[in-house]
């Protein structure tokens, strides 16, 4: 039965890959520590809101066969309102990629580093740590190889391995079930909660996996008869992506003491109550979320690149690769020597702010054109469900923006 269930999951795994990086694993450690189960709704929420999403992004580009950057370039006619909505996208998921990107790395070195410890090399006044250039390394042949497929099972391993060695570590802890059934189903706003809240939600329904979905589907499936295969493919992985999450938060609610910053004081404060192997799987499991959205961010780039451009060709093809290989040498050289690009992070941060009540509201829209997808637009009950989202995503805009500039 489980063979059955992970036989045809491939695309939705990478989104799961994609949004489970270090900076979601660091909130939600820190949602548990400092409220418990009380933010488990949330990520519930956030979780029924990627599935929508996800699954109208993955019948555009099953249908259309064009990912969803090309069918804005095509379905947008008037020449102003195109150009500012592709120049927010590009400047939204490409340099928001490549600012994000060190963070990507360095959660991967912190989960080796819990493990193996420190590795620095010092020349002169520069430190530069070598995990981060072994991450890079790996991310750079997976992608440098170009097959999907193999890409696809790399990640999809990646992805079962941190899935299991967080769960694995929120069981270890013994939680109440009743308790975590609570925290799930009845919403609670625990004082000064609320910028926690839509972290958690912000992180899970990111705006670049809907361009990386509906171009990833286009390589596996091509036909309408595809669509139910695709569809369980997004509910299955993006669940076991919410479960991750959740199992994280679990974990961090165990913790008796609250000087917890990060996955790794996680790790630490779990070993003298759970023993060593606790901290072993959440390290496996940090090292797997931080590979996986090195490759995944990259990747997401290059191909919204591809699609706002109109560049033609495939994975293997010159500019395609010049896109990836510049995000991710930026990373690695961000967080080999540690420079923190602060003003590039915020640009990036205001950007997607932006960008995410636009694309779902795009994406609302097209989804309805019954001239691109006949009679595979949006229902009724996915409307609906997707105007509750897009007002949502717009509430995460505005506070994203006024977090940025410190207004809140």
């Amino acid at each position: 039965m489980i063979k059955n269930i992970f036989k045809n999951i491939g695309p939705g795994t990478l989104v799961a890959a994609a949004f489970i990086g270090p900076g979601t694993v660091t909130l939600c450690t820190l949602a548990g520590v400092n409220f418990g189960f009380n933010l488990l709704w949330a990520m519930l929420l956030s979780i029924i809101a990627t599935i929508v999403l996800q699954e109208m992004a993955a019948r555009l580009g099953i249908i259309s066969q064009k990912g969803l950057s090309e069918v804005i370039r095509e379905e947008i006619k008037i020449p102003f309102l195109k150009q500012f909505i592709t120049l927010l996208i590009l400047s939204a998921i490409v340099i928001g990629n490549a600012s994000y990107e060190a963070a990507n790395i360095s959660g991967g070195i912190l989960g080796l580093e819990t493990v193996f410890g420190e590795s620095i090399l010092n020349i002169g006044d520069i430190s530069i740590n070598l995990m981060s250039l072994l991450i890079g390394v790996i991310g750079f042949v997976l992608l440098y190889i170009g097959n999907y497929k193999f890409l696809e099972k790399v990640l999809v391993t990646l992805v079962l391995i941190m899935s299991v060695s967080f769960i694995i570590t929120a069981i270890v802890t013994k939680p109440n079930v009743i308790e975590v059934l609570k925290g799930m189903f009845i919403p609670k706003f625990p004082e000064k909660s609320l910028l926690t809240i839509i972290g958690l939600i912000g992180t899970t329904v990111v705006p670049y996996n809907l361009f990386l979905h509906a171009s990833l589907v286009k390589e596996r499936w091509n036909k309408s008869e595809d669509l139910p295969l695709a569809k369980k493919d997004t509910i299955v992985s993006i669940i076991l992506g919410g479960l991750v999450s959740m199992a994280i938060i679990v974990s961090a609610a165990a913790i008796p003491y609250k000087d917890i910053s990060n996955v790794a004081d996680l790790a630490q404060g779990l070993a003298p109550l759970y023993g060593d192997f606790a901290k072993y799987f959440l390290a496996l499991g940090l090292f797997a979320a931080g590979i996986t959205s090195a490759i995944t961010a990259p990747l997401a780039a290059a191909y919204v690149a591809k699609g706002c451009l109109g560049w033609k060709g495939g994975l293997k093809s010159k500019r395609f690769r010049f896109v990836w290989i510049f995000i991710l040498s930026l990373g690695v050289l961000f967080s080999s020597i540690g420079i923190k690009p602060i003003e590039i992070i915020k640009f990036a941060q205001v950007a997607n702010g932006m960008l995410l009540p636009v694309i779902a509201g795009i994406l609302l829209w097209i989804m309805n054109k019954k001239a691109l997808l006949g009679d595979f637009v949006n229902s009724k009950t996915q409307n609906i469900f997707g105007f509750v989202i897009l007002m949502i995503t717009i509430f995460l805009g505005i506070k994203g923006i006024l977090k940025v500039f410190n207004l809140i």
